[in-house]
């Protein structure tokens, strides 16, 4: 079955603009995870992914953990993570979470060649097997999945 994955930080979440985000990571300081805003209307993003879900599309989450961190400070990471979506996302039940060590090839979480990707690193798209875009593709795309065109 089809996936359909998310990138969170850069993605949906907008973590560098929380302020000294970069130290705060190398403080090992889980904060910036929890306190990025949003990068998108999340209800329209929610209502978009349970109706491309409806369709049969399995949702995902492919987020890596901080550069460097700690296998603890990785653990909260992913804590806050999943906390964020719980707030952020909280209509939409993901079919696979994979938060995952930093660095890690997000080709690796695939189920198919033909799952999606939405990541705001171009490196991340490129080495992706299946259909990669970046951020602001999102809507289209997902409307265009549930036949609504490019609009």
């Amino acid at each position: 079955m089809r996936t359909i994955w998310w990138d969170m930080d850069g993605t949906i979440a907008n973590l560098y603009a929380v302020e000294n985000w970069l130290p705060k990571l190398r403080a090992e300081d889980p904060t910036p995870y929890k306190e990025a805003e949003v990068l998108w209307n999340m209800s329209q993003l929610a209502r978009l992914m349970n109706q491309v879900q409806k369709l049969g599309y399995k949702l995902g989450i492919i987020s890596w953990t901080s550069k460097g961190g700690s296998a603890s400070y990785n653990a909260e990471v992913a804590n806050a993570k999943a906390s964020w979506l719980k707030l952020h996302l909280a209509s939409v039940q993901f079919d696979e979470v994979c938060i995952v060590k930093y660095g890690t090839p997000k080709s690796l979480v695939m189920n198919t060649e033909d799952d999606i990707l939405f990541d705001d690193e171009e490196q991340n798209r490129d080495n992706w097997l299946g259909e990669a875009y970046e951020p602001d593709m999102m809507i289209k795309v997902l409307k265009a999945l549930l036949g609504k065109g490019w609009n």
